[in-house]
């Protein structure tokens, strides 16, 4: 029974997750034309084009934003859920889980319905003062933010719960003030969490898709991240530089992956 557990399961991942990629990986590598070198070289050459490394640029801008945002107020948030009893403490954190079941295109037209300059709430008063939202960095960083919200919050939140107040206590009664228990106490406990939960938003942030198609104009050096290029490429049938694009974010997958199995076995240690 446990052979024929293993060989369904592995035959399962094989099918749904190690063959697709496999196909993307060697697809990657294709020449770019037939009698053409492939390889290494022909992966290369395609991510030379300007509109790829502005995409990808764009990319590491929206997510570098959305996880600095995220891990300072995900470590807010988790101290104000674990620290604190006040009403409402509990429809927080529902809200903090919303974006983990809400469909990320139903995020974009949110940020649209609300920011956008024609019917948004804030979007006139913002773009009065110079302040450009939808169809802009700024409102593809809120996209990316939104979706990756919870990641941060929910590894930091049980760590907390774990260590319990007494240290902190102790800290508060010989005289330190909430600043100097937070970084000597509380951040030297958390700090493997916070770091698990940065490299998760930062794997999900590189990979966005529905919330930022739907703020971005999406078009040629303009708004076009690694995501929304592959989707363009790839209907547009330059599928070689869509494979090139994917196979950059699948090793930007894996990697975090490995980081993410190297923290749990420094935590343990």
């Amino acid at each position: 029974m446990t052979y024929l557990l293993r060989t369904f399961v592995l035959a399962y991942l094989a099918v749904l997750v190690v063959w697709p990629l496999w196909e993307v990986a060697s697809r990657t590598f294709a020449p770019l034309e037939q009698g053409a070198e492939a390889g290494l070289g022909a992966f290369l050459e395609r991510l030379q084009d300007p509109s790829v490394t502005y995409a990808f640029g764009l990319t590491a801008t929206c997510a570098f934003w959305a996880v600095v945002i995220n891990t300072v107020f995900g470590v807010g948030i988790s101290l104000l859920l674990t620290r604190y009893r006040f009403p409402g403490r509990r429809v927080l954190s529902v809200l903090v889980d919303i974006p983990m079941s809400v469909s990320p295109v139903v995020v974009g037209l949110a940020l649209v319905l609300a920011y956008s300059s024609g019917q948004g709430w804030f979007g006139g008063v913002l773009e009065s003062a110079g302040i450009f939202i939808i169809g802009s960095t700024p409102g593809m960083i809120m996209a990316t933010a939104f979706v990756s919200l919870p990641l941060v919050i929910r590894e930091v939140v049980p760590v907390l719960e774990e260590i319990g107040t007494d240290a902190e206590l102790a800290a508060s009664s010989l005289g330190a003030n909430g600043w100097q228990t937070f970084r000597r106490i509380t951040l030297p406990s958390i700090k493997w969490a916070v770091v698990y939960g940065v490299v998760l938003s930062l794997a999900r942030s590189l990979g966005e898709f529905g919330a930022v198609k739907i703020v971005s104009p999406g078009a040629e050096l303009r708004g076009e991240t690694a995501t929304i290029l592959i989707q363009n490429r790839y209907t547009n049938f330059e599928e070689p530089t869509a494979y090139a694009a994917a196979f950059v974010l699948v090793l930007a997958s894996v990697l975090a992956l490995v980081v993410v199995s190297l923290i749990r076995k420094e935590d343990r240690s």
